[in-house]
């Protein structure tokens, strides 16, 4: 018998059904390692698949990364002005961004970036099951590898296929470039909210500082918003932003990259972002436009996008704005002298239906652009707000209706009236689409009041030739009109100095030659002077200039004639029409001009006869642009008589105003055309040269005293001192063959014996030689009119 507790199975038997279980084990172990081969087998072949996909991307498009930036406009200091392109983007170099920021991305969106190969894997297959439980797309682990083969190689549809291309891509890049190359990419891809793309704009916008300068707590807060850009922004949500930035502080104390009590004193301080929007203001819109054709015409059209350049101006930003200054000022101040703040009309009954009538017809044949100024009936007026400006018009086109936020009005609301008691129904007034203003909750466009007169101001280093400011209009908004570059109108007076240079240019007529002013006919055409049927009868070149005397002007033309001036004003910089289509009428300035170009021919005056184009641009990215070559045009005699003509123009003649104000050598002209339509002065220090312009688009007349003297002189007068204050007061260089002699001022000759007499300047040679005849004696009136003391 076997012992107790002993098996009673032979051990052959035993052994025998040990094998058979242990095959048993075995044939369990591969029917459960079988789904899981075939799942692996299955994800290879996936990947494979997948892999081999003849449409899956290249690396190309980061291996070239050019993506879309934003053009940057700067004035001469390097100071912004404004910027071109519709993506706001600048990119910046990894070396740029400062360590901070790139220790803020990690802790936020991938700390283990520079560990991984571009995969999170436990973060993936987490995924995987998920996606499989939900059998559709649910949820992603992507790092900052993935999230850039997303952003610049793959759709954004969300779909199990470009799941896997995504991983394949990720381990390609993270194979062919750096870790410090793909983390750059991404910095300056990524998208930041309020239209910022990349760290550097989004420094800009948010802080008003490039990113090299920025701090921890706002690194944080920028990684912070990479998550949901619109939904933690500071400006929109900033609740959520803080409570996002602390989260990231938190991280990257945890993560050692900054100290604990560091990462709770910024989180227990207020974000700090500057006013929205205030770091990107467009100080000088003329000059940016401007620079768009520059870069058009340099790069090519289409290719702005992806230059991604600065480019640099000869704009002084703080001259732009003391011109904007003083141009608006201006114009404010003859909005008060004309009541240019309230209706054009005001009607009722049945004149209403007429104006009514007229405006259908006139929208039937010519519907409104953003370039017209048109006249609309007021409908409505009501209020919109609790303030007493929220007042709103609603105003009738002739087709439709559009809308007036009169809180949006600042030029009109400058009266002690409030602007909204100023109107009724009935009213017209006149008004221009304003597609930067919002459409009412009917969708009715916003409309702009254009009640007052426009103008334009243009600044020049007349030496160089450099553009320093340019003001295209009150309010002027990118894409505008600009008066400056493109209002063709006539200069009046403005024009005169002209023919007075080619009077001397003939070295028939100097500076103390006399002209009778007094009436003639000239082909059934009577001229007048400004001061209507008043003639002063003999009178000096000098003196007729700096009163602006029309007949004067015209006898010199007649004599000099329309080709001499004519050629004359076209080597100082205007672009005349041919001789065939101009008449004696140029003399008092009817062909037309445009502001920058009438300024940069009074340069020529200025700069001693020397024409060259107005610059510009000085620097496209890294290469400058050359500096136009000035060209002696007129003799530098000849500009130097007729700056000193115009010096009395500032300081006896039409001008006079300014001299008191100004107290340095200054020189310039007044010009008024028929009806006041046109109000001008140009005028020029040694330094500094300056042309203002104002009227109505429309031509219409400014009112009544708005000559040269009165609307536009005063804007000159503001911005000069102003821009003037605190520099070296220096005069006009005589250069040689100019003579200064002595004369007498009632006839232009030499003095008579023992008489003073007064200073003049003279073309070399062209002096007089005859002495005025001494008191009680009698002279030949013959030998003081035109040409009877002329040069040789």
């Amino acid at each position: 018998m076997a012992a107790a507790g002993e098996s009673n199975t032979p051990p052959r038997r035993k052994k025998k059904r040990e094998r058979k279980w242990l095959r048993r084990l075995a044939v369990l172990g591969i029917l459960l390692l079988l789904p899981v081969l075939a799942a692996g087998g299955a994800l290879f072949g996936i990947f494979y698949y997948y892999g081999q996909d003849p449409s899956l991307p290249g690396l190309r498009g980061i291996g070239d990364y050019h993506p879309e930036q934003i053009v940057k406009v700067l004035d001469r200091e390097g100071r912004f002005l404004g910027e071109l392109g519709t993506v706001h983007r600048t990119v910046v170099s990894y070396d740029k961004i400062p360590r901070i920021m790139i220790k803020a991305l990690l802790a936020a969106e991938d700390a283990e970036y520079f560990e991984h190969e571009g995969i999170d894997y436990k973060g993936m297959v987490r995924a995987l099951v998920e996606n499989v439980l939900r059998r559709k797309f649910a949820q992603g682990a992507s790092t900052i590898t993935q999230q850039v083969v997303k952003q610049l190689l793959l759709t954004p549809e969300k779909s199990m296929r470009r799941k896997v291309q995504e991983i394949i891509l990720a381990r390609r890049l993270t194979q062919r470039f750096s870790k410090e190359e793909v983390l750059s990419i991404y910095l300056n891809q990524m998208y930041f909210g309020h239209g910022r793309y990349g760290v550097e704009e989004a420094a800009r916008y948010y802080f008003g500082k490039s990113i090299s300068d920025v701090e921890t707590g706002e690194a944080a807060l920028l990684a912070g918003l990479l998550q949901s850009p619109e939904r933690l922004s500071p400006y929109k949500h900033p609740d959520a932003a803080k409570q996002r930035q602390i989260y990231v502080l938190g991280q990257m104390a945890r993560l050692e990259y900054i100290y604990e009590d560091d990462a709770r004193k910024l989180a227990a301080a207020p974000i700090a972002v500057i006013p929205e929007g205030s770091g990107q203001i467009n100080l000088a819109p003329e000059a940016v436009d401007l620079v768009r054709k520059r870069v058009e015409e340099r790069f090519g059209k289409g290719k702005l996008a992806n230059l991604g350049i600065d480019v640099r101006t000869t704009i002084d930003a703080g001259l732009q704005l003391l011109a904007r200054q003083a141009l608006e000022a201006g114009l404010e101040e003859i909005d008060q002298r004309h009541n240019y703040r309230g209706p054009l009309a005001r009607l009722s009954g049945r004149a209403i239906d007429r104006k009514r009538g007229d405006l259908t017809a006139e929208r039937a044949r010519k519907p409104i652009t953003e370039a017209d100024k048109v006249d609309g009936i007021v409908e409505k007026v009501e209020k919109i707000g609790d303030d007493a400006k929220d007042v709103r018009l609603t105003v009738f086109l002739g087709k439709g209706v559009g809308v007036v936020d009169l809180a949006a009005e600042p030029r009109y609301n400058h009266d002690s009236k409030p602007l909204a008691e100023r109107f009724r129904p009935g009213d017209v007034v006149r008004v221009r689409l304003a597609p930067e203003r919002k459409r009412d909750e009917d969708g009715n466009p916003g409309l702009a009041l254009e009640l007052g007169p426009q103008g334009a101001m243009v600044v020049l280093d007349p030496a160089r030739r450099d553009v320093l400011a340019l003001v295209g209009g009150y309010g002027y908004r990118p894409g505008g009109f600009d008066r400056s570059q493109r209002a063709q109108r006539q200069p009046g007076s403005a024009f005169k100095p002209f023919v007075y240079a080619a009077a001397i240019e003939s070295n028939k007529y100097t500076a103390a030659s006399v002209v009778n002013d007094s009436p003639e006919v000239f082909k059934l055409w009577k001229p007048q002077n400004y001061e209507k049927s008043k003639f002063r009868g003999p009178v000096r070149l000098r003196v007729a200039l700096a009163d602006s005397i029309n007949t004067v002007s015209i006898k010199l033309l007649s004599d000099v004639g329309i080709l001499a001036t004519r050629e004359l004003a076209t080597h100082a910089g205007l672009d005349l029409p041919p001789p065939e289509h101009l008449d004696l009428s140029l003399a008092l300035g009817t062909a037309t001009v445009t502001p920058i170009a009438l300024a940069n021919a009074y340069a020529t005056f200025a700069s001693g006869g020397q024409w060259g184009e107005p610059r510009l641009v000085t620097a496209f990215g890294n290469e400058p642009v050359p500096a136009p070559e000035l060209k002696q045009t007129i003799r530098p005699e000849t500009a130097y008589v007729i700056t000193s003509l115009l010096r009395s123009v500032v300081e006896s003649g039409t001008a006079r105003s300014a001299a008191a104000k100004l107290q340095r050598p200054a020189a310039g002209k007044t010009g008024t055309t028929d009806n006041n339509r046109d109000a001008w002065f140009v005028g020029f220090t040694p330094e500094l040269l300056a042309a203002v312009w104002v009227g109505f688009d429309e031509r219409r007349s400014l009112g009544r005293g708005e000559e040269g003297a009165h609307a536009a002189l005063p804007i000159w007068v503001d911005f000069m001192t102003r821009a003037l204050a605190g520099t070296t007061i220096s005069d006009f260089s005589q250069p040689p063959g100019v003579v200064v002699a002595r004369i007498d001022p009632a006839t232009g000759l030499l003095p008579a014996p023992g008489s003073e007499g007064i200073e003049e300047v003279f073309l070399d040679g062209t002096a007089p030689v005859d002495s005025a005849a001494a008191p009680g004696e009698e002279m030949n009136p013959d030998q003081l009119l035109l040409g009877a003391h002329d040069g040789p």
